[in-house]
């Protein structure tokens, strides 16, 4: 084979390895699944209290994009994923009914969680009410 026609060869197998690149669709980020881990508190009505450290976890299909966690609308934080997963340590101020969600690239996906009195003691918490 030429050189020209080797040449011809390469630029049209390029060619069409672009053409198949640029139309394939891309996967769209999203949160896939969000939990709230009560990590060690325990009550009679509820798990989740006020002052007690609880970890929401958000599933992610793409984990590279930026996570932003709300508690009732407000902006907790905003966290980078990690290996598909991103978690945040959050501490409820108020007693009440709370919807927690995590959005990724406009996806989002959210949890309501009723949150009674706590009472720390050492690692654990004691929640009353909720």
């Amino acid at each position: 084979m030429s050189d020209r026609k080797t040449a011809l060869a390469v630029a049209a197998i390029g060619a069409a390895m672009l053409a198949t690149t640029v139309g394939a669709p891309t996967a769209s980020a999203g949160v896939s699944q969000l939990t709230v881990k009560p990590n060690i508190s325990v009550g009679s009505s509820t798990n989740y209290g006020t002052g007690c450290s609880h970890q929401l976890l958000a599933r992610l299909s793409v984990g590279i994009d930026p996570v932003a966690f709300y508690d009732n609308g407000a902006l907790l934080a905003v966290v980078a994923p990690t290996d598909g997963m991103a978690m945040f340590n959050w501490v409820p101020s108020y007693a009440g009914a709370h919807t927690l969600t995590a959005v990724q690239d406009g996806i989002a996906n959210s949890v309501t969680v009723s949150v009674g009195r706590g009472f720390l003691f050492g690692y654990s918490c004691i929640v009353t009410g909720g």
